[in-house]
C-alpha cells in the first residue's frame, strides 16, 4: 500500500474535514466548527496521504517558527493523523518524511512534535525514525 503525499489544496476541505474530525476524537478533543474553518484558512503547512484511488487517508499540519536555541527556523510538526485501516502500512512515516524535506527545503535546523504518553502505537513508529527530547510538556490556560 502505497500513498502518494502531496500539498492539500482549497479543494480538498471536504475530505480533510472528516480526518481532522477523527483526530479531535483519537485525542478526546472538540474544536468548534469556527476554530476548525480558521485552522483551514491560516497560513500553515498541510499535506496529504492519498491512496491509489485518489482518496484522502492521512493528514499532517506543519508550523515554521524561531527559536531561542536554535539560529535557523524550526518547524513544529503539530497534527498527524493516519486512518486506521492505513496504519502500519508507512503512511505515517511518508507524511513525516515529507514534513522534514518541506523543513529542510525552508532551512529548518530541526524539526519536532509531540503525542501522548500513551499513543503506542505512533509511538513504535516516532522511535524508530527519531529521537525521544527528554522533555514534558506544560500547559497554562490563559
Amino acid at each position: 500500500m502505497t500513498a502518494t503525499v502531496r500539498p492539500l489544496q482549497p479543494s480538498d476541505y471536504a475530505a480533510w474535514e472528516p480526518l481532522w474530525a477523527a483526530y479531535q476524537r483519537f485525542y478526546e478533543v472538540v474544536i468548534p466548527t469556527e476554530t476548525t474553518d480558521l485552522t483551514w484558512a491560516r497560513p500553515m503547512h498541510a499535506l496529504g496521504a492519498f491512496d491509489e484511488d485518489g482518496r484522502l487517508v492521512g493528514i499532517v499540519h506543519a508550523i515554521f517558527h524561531r527559536s531561542c536555541w536554535l539560529p535557523q527556523w524550526t518547524c513544529y510538526l503539530q497534527d498527524l493523523y493516519i486512518e486506521d485501516s492505513r496504519r502500519g502500512f508507512g503512511t505515517g512515516a511518508a507524511l513525516i518524511e515529507a514534513v522534514a524535506g518541506l523543513a529542510r527545503q525552508n532551512g529548518a535546523g530541526r524539526l519536532y512534535w509531540m503525542t501522548y504518553e500513551s499513543n503506542a502505537t505512533a509511538r513504535r513508529l516516532y522511535d524508530k525514525i527519531a529521537e525521544r527530547s527528554g522533555f514534558i510538556q506544560y500547559r497554562k490556560a490563559l
